[in-house]
């Protein structure tokens, strides 16, 4: 990346791909992208067999050189302040897809996500839902259809036992960065694993 980028990492509750996105965090940073991580309430109050909050938190702060925002109230000043150029949601439950495409604001990473759109600024998702191709389906349409949303090339990663779920390719999260700066959404769309 050319030039210095601020940017907001959304995380939430598709805890079998966090260690994913810490995996791809190096690449981001490396790439002159200073990250603001933004945890939903689950991610940083659940421990699952994936590991402790804490844990994580403890990871995402060490890495980014941030205090992960963890509240709605610390989350809404991100409109005002203008102080990102893109948002990434990643991982984005099924959860957290029908409430953004339904205006619903009760999470920090929600509140993150209606702030910064009132930038006119890019919000790129990364989908991470067992439900996707089933009642997450409309949702994932219809925000593809609204403006300042991209989503991260995404496929089936396991359609013989979870033939609904849908993984974003996190290996093409800067490319997909990189073109939605342009307004542009990353093809091809579907991948596969």
């Amino acid at each position: 990346m050319e030039k210095h980028l601020n940017a907001g990492l959304c995380v939430t509750g598709s805890f079998c791909t966090h260690d994913n996105i810490l995996k791809e965090l190096p690449n981001l940073l490396d790439n002159n992208i200073d990250i603001l991580p933004i945890l939903s309430y689950s991610v940083s109050k659940t421990d699952t067999r994936f590991g402790s909050a804490k844990d994580f938190y403890d990871k995402i702060s060490a890495l980014t050189n941030h205090t992960p925002i963890t509240t709605i109230k610390d989350a809404e000043p991100i409109g005002p302040n203008n102080s990102l150029d893109i948002l990434i949601i990643a991982p984005c439950t099924g959860n957290t897809l029908s409430k953004l495409n339904n205006a619903i604001t009760d999470t920090p990473v929600l509140m993150a996500a209606k702030a910064h759109l009132r930038n006119n600024k890019p919000v790129v998702i990364a989908v991470s839902t067992n439900d996707a191709l089933g009642n997450s389906f409309k949702n994932i349409a219809e925000l593809m259809n609204k403006k300042n949303i991209f989503f991260v090339p995404f496929g089936q990663d396991n359609p013989n036992k979870k033939p609904n779920s849908l993984i974003s390719n996190l290996e093409l999260l800067l490319p997909t960065i990189e073109c939605s700066l342009k307004g542009k959404q990353y093809q091809p769309l579907l991948t596969i694993y």
